[in-house]
């Protein structure tokens, strides 16, 4: 049984293999074909833009979802209450409607009230009326972004928290420590390692969540590619192209993951 077991974790990933050399045949024919390195350059802009899109959302998903998981724990009910109310909403509201609505129903609302806030230094001549061009779409839709997973990232991090032992939290709290040295140096370096890969996984998805974005012509990768394709009709190369830099994304993250929890791994076999 331990041969078998051994063997299997042992065994070549020839899925792996395959990813790598498709993926070598087709750079080579990127580099070689002057149709498609003309493609590769168009939409290389939109892989930054992708990539900025990604890191900044998902950076302040986390910190939200940090945030909101910890006032799950809070002691008073109204708190627990509203953070309950907000997750089960954000995660009832598919990501498409909400970047819909925080760019065409949010940002004009929020650009009136700044301005009714703001009417006396505007109608004094100090300061300029906002206008909602002033908030740009890329914003619009990093802010949905942020909402959207900041409810996935927080029950996420509840469990991560959860995990964490009572005993060790109650004798933190005999020894007089505070709640937030309790959170600091006992909870979060211990439920981190069970939130790292489910997070990960968040990261990925919102890579590919990402191309939603083009709906609001930000301009990454799907964008470009859309435009592209409508201008010289070559939509066959154009999105084999958008197609394989998701891919190299993705794939590329996900064994960055794998790797990630393997160390994890042998470091919590190590100390146990």
């Amino acid at each position: 049984m331990k041969a078998s077991k051994s063997n299997k974790e042992q065994e070549f990933p020839y899925w792996l293999a395959a990813i790598i050399v498709i993926g070598f045949i087709f750079t080579i024919y990127i580099v070689t074909n002057e149709l498609y390195t003309a493609i590769f350059n168009t939409l290389y802009r939109g892989a930054l833009m992708t990539i900025f899109v990604t890191l900044v959302s998902f950076t302040l998903a986390s910190i939200l979802g940090l945030i909101i998981a910890v006032a799950g724990f809070s002691k008073y009910r109204l708190i627990r209450e509203v953070v309950r109310f907000y997750t089960e909403v954000m995660r009832g509201v598919p990501v498409l409607v909400l970047l819909f609505y925080i760019a065409f129903v949010a940002a004009p609302s929020l650009v009136d009230l700044a301005n009714w806030i703001l009417s006396y230094p505007i109608d004094a001549g100090w300061m300029k009326k906002i206008l909602v061009r002033d908030f740009s779409l890329t914003w619009r839709a990093i802010f949905a972004l942020m909402l959207g997973y900041s409810a996935y990232i927080a029950e996420i991090f509840r469990a991560g928290i959860q995990s964490v032992e009572e005993g060790q939290i109650e004798a933190a709290q005999s020894l007089g420590m505070k709640r937030w040295q309790i959170f600091s140096f006992i909870i979060f370096p211990q439920a981190i390692r069970t939130i790292l890969p489910p997070l990960g996984n968040d990261f990925i998805a919102m890579v590919k969540d990402s191309a939603l974005v083009s709906v609001l012509g930000v301009a990454d990768i799907t964008q470009l590619g859309k435009v592209y394709a409508s201008g010289t009709f070559r939509f066959f190369e154009t999105y084999n192209m958008v197609t394989f830099m998701y891919l190299v994304l993705t794939i590329g993250l996900s064994l960055m993951l794998r790797r990630l929890e393997k160390q994890l791994s042998a470091k919590n076999k190590q100390k146990a």
